[in-house]
């Protein structure tokens, strides 16, 4: 038997990626032909959300703040979910005063999966419905993985970002299937990526990718699913607001210079913006801004040279503080935030109730 197996093994090893390779120039043209068409009809008939529910988490800043805002000019009834209810309910004033009929904001934390469930039941207990589950709510811890004394304090990241995106979705697919609806998933680029200093959070998020995924598989065209990859965008995490070793959050605008450096950061309204369109089409997938795809290419077909970069780019040399890192040099002497960054990132003030 072991013979029969390695003997398969070597026919596959041997034959399969040439065929492979064969099959994806002949097929590939279609392919992409057939997908552009699929986009064109998509766009024509995209969905119209007036008077239709959306549950969105993580609603109280950023890019859930503004996919609110976006919801609601389209006419959306929403249900808005936060830790931070004074924050939140200016959010759920401004989406009614913006065009929304109904706004419900729920305090609740998506680490406890009561608090999910309670999220969706206030959603069926107002208005007999769920159309859009949106997935935003999220931490991110900024250390290097050998700095964390007590490794439980990086857990709120898969509680939060992993796991409050499990519990809420388990409760709303029955009520999605009824409605034929739509989650969106925001993950992030760094699901794919590994930026440094950013493990957990590039390990939930990457968990995130694979879970929808696979339940893109499971549920077939009961309910669309579109994962968002966002790269930077204008939001409290590009403020500067991240988990410390301690567990704390804390906003350090010196390392998230040092982080982020010469990349540009995507105005959140833009995003917002594309992120309901695509919805709306029942796109699988969006990347915003579009030209952070082309990192995916290289994280494809260089890893290695990626790796090196950020070795060199993000690190100082040997008993230097970070501020010494390239990346910060780079970006102090080109003065790249003043025109690279948005206004609202350059302020080291956050939301708080």
């Amino acid at each position: 038997m072991e013979l029969v197996l390695d003997l398969i093994h070597k026919i596959l090893n041997t034959y399969l990626p040439h065929i492979s390779t064969t099959a994806l120039i002949h097929f590939m043209p279609l392919y992409l032909f057939l997908k552009f068409l699929h986009f064109i009809f998509r766009s024509i008939f995209s969905e119209n959300v007036a008077g239709k529910v959306v549950l969105i988490t993580g609603a109280s800043s950023g890019i859930g703040e503004h996919l609110a805002y976006e919801y609601a000019k389209r006419g959306a009834r929403l249900v808005l979910a936060a830790r931070r209810r004074r924050s939140l309910q200016q959010v759920a004033d401004m989406a009614y005063w913006l065009g929304s009929p109904d706004v419900v904001p729920v305090h609740a934390d998506v680490s406890k999966v009561e608090d999910c469930q309670r999220l969706i039941e206030e959603a069926i207990n107002n208005f007999g419905r769920l159309d859009h589950l949106v997935i935003n709510a999220a931490v991110t811890p900024l250390y290097m993985f050998e700095d964390l004394i007590e490794v439980t304090n990086a857990a709120p990241a898969m509680d939060i970002n992993f796991w409050g995106a499990v519990y809420t979705t388990h409760f709303a697919i029955p009520h999605l299937k009824e409605t034929k609806g739509k989650i969106v998933a925001i993950t992030s680029s760094a699901g794919g990526l590994n930026a440094a200093r950013i493990s957990f959070y590039n390990a939930s998020k990457a968990a995130m990718i694979s879970f929808y995924e696979t339940l893109r598989v499971e549920l077939g065209t009961q309910i669309g699913i579109t994962i968002v990859t966002p790269g930077l965008v204008e939001s409290e995490l590009t403020k500067g607001k991240f988990l410390t070793t301690e567990g704390k959050l804390e906003v350090n605008q010196v390392m998230r210079d040092v982080e982020m450096s010469v990349t540009p950061i995507l105005p959140v309204q833009k995003c917002a913006r594309a992120i309901v369109k695509s919805a709306c089409r029942g796109d699988n997938y969006l990347t915003e801004p579009p030209w952070f795809r082309t990192l995916f290419v290289y994280r494809i077909f260089f890893p290695e040279l990626l790796e090196w970069f950020q070795r060199w780019f993000l690190f100082p040399g040997r008993g230097q503080p970070p501020t010494e890192a390239p990346s910060k040099i780079i970006l102090d002497v080109t003065g790249f935030k003043e025109y690279g960054y948005p206004k609202s990132v350059l302020s080291p003030h956050i939301k708080v109730d």
